[in-house]
């Protein structure tokens, strides 16, 4: 590579941007391609302005000038171009996928129109348009329902009861957010949205969208129970984008593979985001997907001959799942590592029912190998960066018990 090759980075989410961005201050010179009418965002966010918290315009991220509005169709490896829909084509010396994911969409009878759109008042929660639309269809009083009790799901919830809405969150699992929560701190989530008015039934499968002339009017459980909704979001979890790389012959598993310098099997062609898969997995989520962004950014500006980093590499990610609910009622809650225990772990928790905080962290070997925090969560950074630097923990404990009940530690 030189210091004028050509780079093209397909997707303007935070991957995208963030990877824009640092290429852009290193000195080279890149094309970012983004399939939104909008101005990049951060998609974490989405929920706040959904509740009416943030303007669109608060979300938006710092794009680089160079932004191409475009959907790409195709990838022509051997002539080294993207196709785009309205027949124009972007040549490229090294391509980079930030595709990101798509919503689940849940086999659920009567969820698409013979147009195979979705119906009236039925809504993902993915994108802008998607945040945009349900801003204007809920108002006070409206029914809605959500399907799905991760954490996509209870921050859906929380924002559509924040505007006014009967909210009801249907989960299938026995409890919310279980992939990242122990069953203490997610019953804490279940009473903020229970205090908030949010009626949660967990163990509980949706079997059936009824619309009338439509609109969707209820959804009907597995069980024959069904409930009456102007409203329903789908927050069912998202999978990687992988379309165009698939088209385009790339190694696709769940996601694109890549290696340690973000390569995915065709040498010209990177990948990083919620599309790709490293090592086995599949992270989706921003701190990995940022980290993968800064690697690759020093990758290409060394390949380009200007200053970066030739060695750079990415390894993977221990990544905090950080839920933040401001406002009058607000939550705050952290998860890192494993939160259940194994045999011979040991286990340390302090809990305060009347402040409705809990803390809980687990030791292996005499190492933190994970934590749930909720509340007032003063000692978050200090347990992520003891349990970041997997250095043995001094055994009389004292230490630990400090990073617990500090709340100086963020």
């Amino acid at each position: 590579m030189t210091s004028n090759t050509r780079v093209v980075v397909i997707g303007a989410g935070l991957a995208g941007v963030r990877l824009a961005r640092r290429l852009g201050e290193l000195g080279v010179s890149v094309t970012l391609v983004g399939d939104e009418e909008h101005r990049p965002y951060n998609r974490v966010l989405l929920a706040e302005v959904l509740a009416g918290r943030y303007s669109p315009d608060v979300i938006a991220l710092p794009a680089p000038a160079e932004l191409t509005r475009a959907r790409v169709t195709g990838v022509d490896r051997a002539g080294r171009t993207v196709e785009c829909a309205d027949g124009s084509k972007i040549a490229y010396d090294t391509l980079v996928l930030a595709t990101g994911s798509n919503p689940v969409l849940p086999p659920l009878r009567g969820l698409f129109t013979p147009d195979h759109e979705l119906p009236e008042g039925v809504h993902a929660f993915r994108t802008m348009d998607d945040c945009l639309g349900l801003s204007k269809a809920v108002r006070p009083g409206a029914k809605a329902v959500v399907i799905g009790g991760g954490l996509l799901g209870v921050s859906a919830a929380r924002a559509l009861a924040l505007r006014g809405a009967q909210v009801v969150l249907a989960q299938q699992s026995e409890r919310l957010m279980e992939r990242q929560l122990d069953p203490a701190a997610s019953r804490l989530v279940r009473r903020h949205l229970g205090d908030l008015g949010v009626e949660v039934h967990t163990d509980l499968r949706v079997r059936d969208v009824r619309c009338v002339n439509g609109a969707v009017r209820s959804v009907e459980m597995a069980d024959g129970y069904a409930l009456d909704a102007d409203l329903v979001v789908l927050a069912c979890g998202v999978h990687p984008r992988v379309g165009l790389a698939r088209v385009a012959g790339l190694d696709v598993r769940k996601g694109i593979v890549v290696d340690d310098e973000l390569r995915t099997s065709d040498p010209h062609i990177r990948a990083v985001g919620d599309c790709v898969q490293h090592d086995g997995t599949v992270y989706g989520l921003a701190t990995p997907a940022l980290e993968q962004a800064d690697v690759l950014a020093e990758l290409l500006a060394s390949e380009a001959g200007v200053t970066g980093n030739r060695e750079a590499r990415y390894t993977g990610t221990r990544s905090l799942t950080r839920l933040t609910l401001a406002g009058q009622s607000a939550f705050d809650l952290a998860a890192f590592g494993e939160t259940e225990p194994l045999p011979g772990d040991d286990v340390v928790q302090l809990t305060d029912a009347t402040r409705g905080t809990y803390r809980k962290v687990v030791v292996r070997d005499d190492r933190l190998v994970g934590g749930v925090l909720v509340g007032e969560l003063g000692t978050v950074g200090a347990l992520a960066r003891a349990w970041e630097g997997a250095e043995p923990l001094p055994s009389d404990g004292g230490p630990l018990l400090h990073l617990l009940t500090n709340d100086g530690g963020s």
